[in-house]
């Protein structure tokens, strides 16, 4: 979609040449996970410099948009001028973040068509972000799950803590199932001051408890932003002859015709992914849906267009 003139500065994702990101492929053969979070982190403040919004960086770190009922003593004219847009100097307690990463490590995530896992995919977005707020001078944590709460660590912005934050992420998946409702529940229970909430998953578990333990987060005053992270080949389903599939979390085995079941998986995946995106809207909270075959740069702008299409200001605590 070619750019508007009157688009944000975050909406950079949809104008940046795809030929300049990083192939996802390529991307999960560095062993090293924390150096994969480091390429993407770099190559996306790279484009951002070649790209006609530069200094966005900086804008972003240091203003927020005006919304009415602002104090105009503190609107940016400079800024105005150059950009036409009216923007707010942050003061120091509006420009830390408090952000926890719930990540989803059970079984189902193990799946992969594309020569990487959903898991790996996953993991390195958190990662990606870790690292990036982390670089801001944000306070990170995280939380991963399969039917239990697996590694936490409160959000922290200590030396030392983002390494302890990666080797967390760079655990296999396991567990024998997918709960949203514990590790939310826990999370709520855990972190008492409001911050930002993303939770990585496939999402593909019932979703019956779904809006109640997420309603939780909200109601809490966290600010709650989902990623649906799916496989190519289960969105498609473009199987081309009679298998064994096996259901990795229950290790059960079917024998199926893709031909004969391919319209009713459909049918049923795009009901449930509906039911994941409508649940996510009615609360409030911000959704993507992204497949392991899209660069993880492009998910760095997403994270950033719907921080700042909130414009929520995150006081800063203390007792990092």
């Amino acid at each position: 979609m070619p750019p508007a003139t009157t688009a944000p500065p975050a909406r950079l994702a949809t104008t940046a040449s795809r030929a300049s990101l990083i192939d996802p492929q390529t991307l999960m053969a560095i062993k090293s996970l924390e150096m994969r979070a480091r390429i993407v982190v770099e190559g996306f403040w790279n484009g951002m410099h070649r790209s006609p919004y530069h200094g966005f960086s900086v804008e972003f770190t240091e203003y927020r948009q005006y919304t009415p009922g602002d104090d105009l003593r503190y609107l940016d004219w400079r800024l105005f001028a150059r950009s036409d847009r009216y923007y707010i100097k942050k003061f120091e307690d509006e420009t830390n973040l408090r952000c926890h990463l719930l990540v989803d490590a059970s079984r189902s995530m193990d799946y992969g068509s594309a020569g990487h896992t959903k898991a790996a995919y996953a993991n390195t977005l958190a990662a990606t972000l870790a690292y990036f707020l982390h670089a801001q001078g944000d306070a990170v944590g995280l939380l991963t799950f399969d039917e239990r709460v697996r590694d936490y660590l409160p959000a922290r912005h200590r030396t030392g803590h983002l390494r302890h934050l990666m080797l967390a992420l760079e655990r296999p998946p396991g567990g024998k199932a997918t709960d949203l409702s514990t590790p939310l529940k826990r999370v709520v229970e855990m972190v008492a001051r409001r911050g930002l909430m993303v939770l990585v998953s496939d999402f593909l578990a019932p979703l019956a408890n779904l809006e109640k333990s997420l309603g939780m987060l909200t109601a809490s005053g966290h600010e709650v932003m989902l990623f649906q992270v799916l496989d190519p080949a289960e969105l498609s389903f473009r199987f081309d002859k009679a298998m064994v599939f096996e259901d990795v979390e229950s290790g059960r085995e079917l024998y199926i015709d893709p031909d004969v079941v391919r319209a009713d998986y459909l049918g049923k995946l795009t009901a449930h992914n509906q039911a994941v995106e409508a649940i996510a809207n009615k609360l409030g909270a911000g959704f993507r849906r992204v497949t392991t075959d899209q660069p993880l740069e492009l998910m760095l702008f997403d994270f950033l267009r719907e921080r700042m299409q909130r414009g929520k200001k995150i006081r800063r605590t203390t007792g990092r």
